[in-house]
């Protein structure tokens, strides 16, 4: 097989957290998935003052010394680099859309889903009615703008329309907490759901993955919640901050959150609701979805997390390495699925 060049699209146009996010995943990726007998492996690193850097690494040094260049020069860059296919790894909302669209404009294939999905599945009101038009269970909500009342009886959830990482997320157990917990969550976003709490119940998340047209359900990985302790989860539950100032993942310690055996039988039910929803949505390639469980053992939609880094600390990944996946594998099965759908496309046009 001859040696593909990939470019990791890395970094934010959004903020500085966005950007350390993004660093923190794709620095794994470039370590892990190392292979000079398959890839050559280039960055391309996107500031919140939409610069572009191509460093050779993701230190701060070798970032610090390559030179920032606007977007016209980047584009005339990228299309004398021979790349053949880009993996995003921008979470930030021009990352997950604009920039795609970018390669789109510039015909370099990329791993994942595209602008108008990500858009979908970044507005969680949206992605809710789509699943529930297909059948899906999700929690009964409104979506509210400064000034609108909630009438949703508590206990219920608020969260900011379009935040990852459950930032601005309050469970509200009383009418009279409704004002300081909207107050947070529009401070993250123009737009706010007010959703019924749906009983533990379990949390878990489901993962799908394409293989030769195939819609594959992974093992489940399930997140620490207790009725009474912890109702729901929290920005604390998923990143922490390290003494040098830098992000880190809080939730891969085997305490917060684990795989589900897979012999447990929410596993195939949920598996069979998050094929529903990728075919809802249109998904490619992959995709990954969060679920309430009730005591009933019914599966409710909450979100769509439509994002694999292929860091070994990505949920895909080991989600894939739980199923006997290595993240090679993950990779090149992502990367086949990508080329040859591509190569379909031009067949066809």
């Amino acid at each position: 097989m001859p040696v593909l060049n990939i470019l990791h699209l890395v970094g934010s146009a959004h903020n500085d957290f966005y950007c350390d996010l993004s660093r923190l995943y794709a620095q794994d990726c470039l370590a892990a998935t190392a292979d000079r007998s398959r890839y050559d492996f280039q960055i391309a690193y996107i500031t919140p003052d939409r610069n572009w850097r191509f460093p050779h690494s993701l230190s701060p040094e070798d970032i610090a010394m390559t030179k920032p260049i606007p977007l016209f020069d980047a584009i005339q860059f990228l299309t004398v680099q021979n790349i053949d296919i880009m993996l995003p790894q921008m979470f930030c909302i021009p990352g997950m859309t604009q920039y795609r669209a970018l390669f789109d404009l510039l015909k370099i294939p990329y791993i994942g889903n595209t602008p108008d999905i990500m858009a979908i599945t970044a507005h969680k009101a949206r992605t809710k009615a789509i699943v529930e038009a297909a059948g899906v269970k999700v929690p009964r909500g409104e979506l509210l703008r400064q000034g609108d009342v909630p009438t949703i009886t508590p206990p219920a959830v608020i969260k900011p329309v379009n935040s990852d990482n459950s930032l601005g997320v309050t469970l509200v157990k009383e009418a009279t907490d409704y004002d300081a917990a909207l107050k947070k969550a529009f401070e993250y976003a123009d737009e706010v759901i007010v959703e019924e709490f749906i009983e533990l119940g379990r949390e878990v998340r489901c993962g799908i993955i394409v293989k030769d047209g195939e819609l594959i359900g992974l093992p489940l990985e399930e997140y620490l919640v207790d009725p009474h302790e912890k109702p729901i989860r929290n920005y604390a539950d998923k990143l922490k901050q390290t003494d040098d100032g830098n992000l880190d993942y809080a939730a891969k310690d085997n305490i917060k959150s684990w795989i589900v055996d897979p012999n447990d039988p929410i596993t195939q039910k949920v598996q069979q609701v998050a094929k529903k929803c990728h075919q809802a949505l249109g998904c490619r390639h992959y995709s990954l979805f969060d679920f309430r469980i009730d005591p009933k053992g019914q599966p409710w939609f909450l979100e769509a997390g439509l994002y694999c880094s292929f860091s070994t600390k990505s949920v895909i990944s080991s989600m894939a390495k739980a199923a006997g996946i290595p993240l090679n594998d993950l990779l090149i099965t992502a990367i086949n699925e990508t080329l040859g759908s591509n190569k379909k496309a031009l067949q066809n046009s």
